[in-house]
């Protein structure tokens, strides 16, 4: 089976979450092989979701008086 990798997902206000690139599955730990494919793992990617989730909250938040 050809490896795959971690996309690590963080976020704001929840905990972060590991997707599989092989199969797209979640899990909340990053696994040696995932769960749900069995697919070995050689790394992990970082994916910046919570930049986006900031500036939401920031246009929310935002006065502009």
């Amino acid at each position: 089976m050809k490896p795959a990798h971690w996309s690590r997902r963080t976020h704001l206000f929840r905990a972060d979450a590991y997707i599989c690139s092989a199969c797209g599955a979640a899990s909340r730990k990053p696994y040696p092989s995932c769960p749900a494919c069995g697919a070995p793992m050689k790394k992990t990617k970082v994916d910046p979701s919570w930049v986006d989730e900031a500036e939401g909250l920031s246009a929310i938040l935002d006065d502009d008086r």
